[in-house]
């Protein structure tokens, strides 16, 4: 079994920067929130998200407190290595793939990797920057936050990858593939987003 994705942030965490987002931006913090949508008697989620807007709770906010009342996804409270072992469960050897690349990310500066359900976020102390994906049995996609990318080398256009801020991506197959082609594409993206 793969070593444990060390300094990987969990959702749990991901949702306590929410909530703390939510309260900084409305002065009030999720239990306030949930006692106002009580008071509210809403039946359902498109009631509550039109409710929501009408308070100007948006984006983020918005989606943590219709999962506060309504309930959160499975995947939402699994461990980050939980969730990692479950993308790589029946690919076992394109796990390698991410623990290179996990294993290069010090000497970009400070990282963050945020698990999701079918990829990893890795972000910049500003925002995400790469997301590593197994996409099929056979691959895992370096996904690229660039700014104008050109198809060059293994540097392809990405159009729907890990999450909508990806715009290029490398296919990798093999943990040797991770050379230095691909860490400067990683340190590009890593610097245009610091």
């Amino acid at each position: 079994m793969p070593a444990k994705t060390r300094g990987t942030r969990s959702w749990q965490e991901h949702q306590q920067s929410i909530a703390d987002l939510l309260q900084r931006r409305t002065g009030a913090n999720v239990a306030a929130w949930k006692a106002r949508i009580r008071r509210q008697h809403l039946a359902d989620e498109a009631s509550l998200r039109s409710w929501l807007a009408e308070q100007a709770v948006t984006g983020y906010s918005q989606q943590l407190l219709v999962m506060e009342t309504f309930g959160y996804p499975e995947f939402l409270l699994a461990s980050a290595d939980q969730l990692i072992e479950g993308q790589y469960a029946d690919r076992p050897a394109l796990r390698l793939i991410l623990d290179v690349i996990v294993a290069h990310l010090p000497r970009l500066g400070k990282v963050t990797l945020q698990a999701r359900k079918g990829y990893v976020s890795l972000l910049t102390p500003r925002r995400t920057f790469a997301t590593v994906q197994p996409t099929t049995k056979r691959r895992v996609d370096l996904g690229l936050r660039l700014a104008k990318p050109k198809a060059v080398g293994r540097l392809a256009r990405a159009s729907s990858m890990g999450n909508s801020q990806v715009t290029a991506r490398i296919p990798l197959s093999a943990p040797e593939e991770v050379d230095d082609e691909v860490i400067t594409w990683l340190r590009r993206a890593y610097d245009e987003n610091s």
